[in-house]
């Protein structure tokens, strides 16, 4: 029996409930930032919490970063996320699914999820059976994650024009944190415009097959913070730039695909401080929400490489307001963001 609780957390967001199903083994949250732009859109991450309230903060602070993302892609979205606390590998992906599925049904349409870390497109289909409110379905906008690189890419490409004043990967060397879906697209990416990689993954296999069609260099995860790289990309979890890393950094230019990337805010300023060039997250990220918005918005678009390629423009954007401002990139962008979201 599904059990729901709304949580009053101190936040800006307009809606956190947390549910429960005992008959499936199901606990999740889902975090509505929020409406203003329309619905909250916003994945569902599986992943094993090491507490509730870890699981609590990684909602909210995701699903805030998806008003962002939405927002700054110009989207008419809002944002949201889900978490479903639970070892991915574990999991009876039937009976959890379905569950998160009537769990997703209870916001009406004011929430629409998707693949996340630890889901994919086959998990939502299940999540198709209770409510109408998913994207991301294999059959329709599919697999996120070349969308994602690829928007990534472009950021990257706009960092290096802004930085260098050319836009050539020639000779480049990228540290790659993360060798899934989106880090494995970027680094084919990159290793077609001639740059040269040092990787790094939990996962050896995830890192080898990277290596087998780049050439990559594999090093320890623990050890890619120092790896002798002019660009710095974080393609796996969030909270990675901190009091600890940053200063370990050689790289110019940090800009991956990871989401919630600096562990405060304040560590905008810290990257700034060691003049390293810094594109928040969700400006670089945002190709896979592109991608999938045209499940929701224009399903009969077949295409949605332009509003991609865009990311490039609103990269350049962000780091010239910085500039001009004085301020690092990540308060410029929260700046534009957060004057999308004011409009109605």
């Amino acid at each position: 029996m599904m059990q729901l609780k709304q949580l009053n957390v101190s936040t800006d967001h307009e809606r956190v409930v947390e549910c429960r199903d005992g008959s499936a083994g199901y606990h999740g949250i889902a975090a509505i930032h929020s409406t203003t732009r329309g619905p909250a859109v916003g994945g569902t991450r599986v992943w094993a919490y090491e507490s509730f309230d870890a699981a609590l903060i990684d909602a909210l602070r995701l699903s805030r970063g998806m008003s962002f993302k939405s927002a700054m892609a110009g989207l008419p979205f809002g944002g949201g996320k889900a978490v479903i606390i639970a070892d991915n590998r574990r999991i009876n992906r039937g009976e959890i699914f379905r569950a998160h599925g009537r769990f997703i049904h209870t916001f009406h349409g004011r929430f629409i999820t998707g693949e996340d870390v630890g889901t994919t497109p086959e998990d939502m289909a299940i999540v198709r059976f209770e409510t109408p409110h998913v994207a991301g379905l294999a059959e329709k906008s599919g697999d996120p994650s070349p969308h994602t690189a690829h928007g990534v890419f472009r950021a990257m490409q706009a960092a290096v024009a802004f930085k260098w004043k050319t836009d050539n990967f020639l000779h480049r060397t990228i540290a790659i944190q993360g060798c899934g879906h989106v880090g494995y697209q970027l680094a084919i990416k990159l290793h077609r415009a001639g740059a040269s990689m040092i990787v790094a993954d939990i996962d050896p296999e995830n890192a080898q097959r990277v290596r087998n069609a780049t050439g990559a260099a594999i090093i320890a995860p623990e050890t890619i913070f120092d790896a002798p790289a002019e660009i710095f990309a974080p393609c796996a979890l969030g909270g990675i730039l901190n009091d600890e890393t940053i200063p370990r950094l050689h790289a110019s230019i940090v800009c991956g695909a990871a989401n919630n990337q600096l562990s405060e805010d304040r560590h905008g300023s810290a990257l700034e401080a060691r003049g390293i060039l810094y594109v928040p997250d969700y400006v670089a990220n945002a190709g896979g929400i592109i991608n999938g918005a045209r499940e929701v918005t224009s399903p009969e678009m077949k295409h949605s490489t332009p509003s991609v390629e865009a990311i490039y423009d609103t990269t350049t954007e962000v780091l010239e307001l910085a500039r001009e401002k004085g301020i690092p990139p990540s308060q410029a962008a929260d700046e534009i963001a957060n004057s999308r979201l004011r409009l109605k």
